[in-house]
């Protein structure tokens, strides 16, 4: 519900065998310098499946950051600072105005999130290598009101006016993580039959499971106020969910993403237009290739071009293939 695992991610069978023991010096890259992403294979999990995390990573630090910011006030820094490993702290970061109800939601969500940093970390092991720092992130208001501007050209062709602030209140910032939570839910049914390794496979089930019930219940709240026009502006939660998912749609390069209200004919069984979850024909859930997930994330379309909420791109073998491709 931009604008969210080993693979937040898969990429083609034949190139992710070309990435295996690829060592990418990275200067630069994710806001880290000199960093070698290599990974070493263990404990059930092979490269590949380490490299496939790596993605996921960048889309879980993004979230924990945002989530705490947004209702604690600060991050991962106070937080749990033994999981950044000296990486920047993200531009713009604010808490923002929530209720108590979303306040509450969204401290769950974030302590949620410290926990899927620390497992990934955890099974990627060979730090910082492999387990690399904390990813440059941009969350200011600014880059929001630049992403949601991009939406709103794709779907109305208008920009909002004022712009777009995510941390303003509890509606707009609930709306702002429509963006997350479903990419890496893609993501993760991307990768899954890219694995290999027993733990591998547990862990993307386990953190799978946490990352689609967080966009439901993101979905489920938009839903329920998805006729609601977002003061200041004349569209509603429901416009404000298709102008994301269009956006997000062309980002990836292939239709992978619906809002809240669509034609009949994408609706469950082609029989009805409210969507609180998106699925395809068959109701089951779509999936992003690594390099449709970073693409999205960078809403560029093109992995090997960073932007949006990743300035310096992403870190890890995938990630740094692609933005160092045209050296």
């Amino acid at each position: 519900m931009i604008e969210a695992i080993m693979g937040k991610f898969a990429l083609c069978v034949c190139f992710v065998a070309l990435l295996v023991g690829y060592g990418a010096a990275t200067d630069g890259i994710g806001g880290n310098g000199n960093i070698d992403y290599k990974c070493k294979p263990g404990n059930k999990t092979t490269v590949m499946d380490k490299e496939l995390a790596q993605v996921a990573l960048n889309l879980e630090y993004f979230e924990a950051e945002y989530f705490l910011w947004a209702s604690y006030g600060y991050g991962l820094d106070v937080i749990a600072p033994y999981l950044v490993d000296g990486g920047p702290a993200p531009i713009g970061a604010q808490k923002a105005n929530l209720d108590p109800y979303y306040k509450d939601l969204y401290m769950q969500m974030g302590l949620q999130e410290v926990g899927h940093v620390r497992a990934i970390k955890t099974a990627l092991d060979y730090a910082p290598r492999c387990a690399f720092p904390r990813t440059l992130l941009d969350i200011s208001k600014k880059t929001w009101a630049t992403a949601m501007d991009k939406a709103f050209m794709s779907y109305f062709n208008k920009t909002l006016n004022p712009p777009f602030d995510p941390y303003e209140d509890s509606l707009k910032y609930l709306i702002s993580t429509y963006f997350i939570p479903y990419v890496g839910l893609t993501g993760y049914v991307g990768a899954n039959p890219l694995l290999k390794g027993y733990n591998a496979k547990k862990l993307v089930a386990s953190l799978l499971g946490i990352e689609a019930g967080q966009d439901a219940i993101i979905r489920t709240e938009m839903y329920r106020q998805k006729d609601k026009k977002v003061a200041p502006y004349e569209y509603t939660v429901a416009d404000f969910s298709n102008a994301i998912s269009k956006l997000r749609n062309e980002a990836t390069g292939n239709f992978v993403d619906e809002g809240l209200v669509v034609p009949k004919y994408l609706g469950a069984e082609k029989n009805i237009t409210g969507n609180v979850l998106s699925g395809d024909r068959d109701s089951l859930a779509y999936a992003r290739t690594a390099q449709q997930v970073l693409q999205t994330v960078y809403g560029t379309g093109d992995a090997s071009q960073p932007g949006t909420f990743y300035p310096k791109g992403a870190q890890g073998v995938i990630a740094a293939s692609y933005l160092r491709k045209d050296d």
